[in-house]
């Protein structure tokens, strides 16, 4: 099986039983978050939730080592797929840690996770009253002391067409809610959490920009 198989939602073939490649062991995860695991930030025995997990990109490795890992997503195909990958490499994992919820109205209860995970998800929020909500619902999750590791589009780095409020054109034709440097300042403040890392963006040639948001929460 290709490495796209385990996240692509046709594919139901049968998951490799010898000792997998790096590929196959970390499946196509978010190089940003890879370097989370890198530096130990993510160790075994930590309780995972995938907010907005999609097809389950990057939890291939989490289900693998055999973290306990969450995720809600509001498309079923998605968490149906999810779910599949889990039975393969986690089969005690239940199949109910993965829910076709919104975020913002998910049923998991408070402060259960070490680490929330909100990857390429905040931009599609509405508007502002969308974009706290969200967050707002990933957070809670969150266990004081926790790590919130977050991807978003910004417009950091690039001109992007200004359509009002925080609802820009990003030059790859794309519509999202982005962020800026001040705004993701002003939300750690708001949370009462603290930057892990500098905030980072990648300027994608042409297309976005793409900003990392790691913060812990204090309580």
């Amino acid at each position: 099986m290709r490495v796209a198989d385990l996240c692509d939602p046709h594919s139901r073939g049968t998951l490799p039983d010898r000792t997998p490649s790096l590929q196959e062991q970390f499946g196509p995860i978010d190089i940003y978050l890879f370097d989370q695991l890198l530096r130990a930030r993510i160790t075994p025995g930590m309780t995972i939730f995938d907010a907005g997990c999609g097809s389950g990109r990057n939890i291939v490795y989490l289900l693998r080592e055999g973290y306990p890992v969450f995720g809600v997503d509001s498309d079923p195909s998605a968490i149906d797929h999810v779910r599949w990958i889990a039975a393969s490499l986690a089969p005690t994992l239940p199949a109910n840690n993965f829910r076709v919820e919104s975020i913002e109205n998910t049923s998991f209860p408070d402060a259960f996770a070490d680490v929330v995970l909100c990857n390429t998800v905040l931009h599609f929020a509405r508007d502002d009253e969308h974009f706290e909500a969200i967050l707002h619902g990933a957070w809670r999750a969150l266990r004081p002391g926790g790590l919130f590791f977050c991807r978003l589009a910004s417009t950091i780095g690039m001109e992007h067409q200004h359509l009002g409020g925080r609802r820009f054109l990003s030059p790859d034709g794309a519509e999202r809610y982005l962020v800026d440097e001040a705004l993701l300042l002003k939300w750690t403040h708001d949370l009462d959490a603290e930057l892990l890392d500098p905030i980072k963006t990648t300027v994608v040639q042409d297309q976005r920009c793409m900003t990392t948001w790691v913060i812990r929460k204090n309580a």
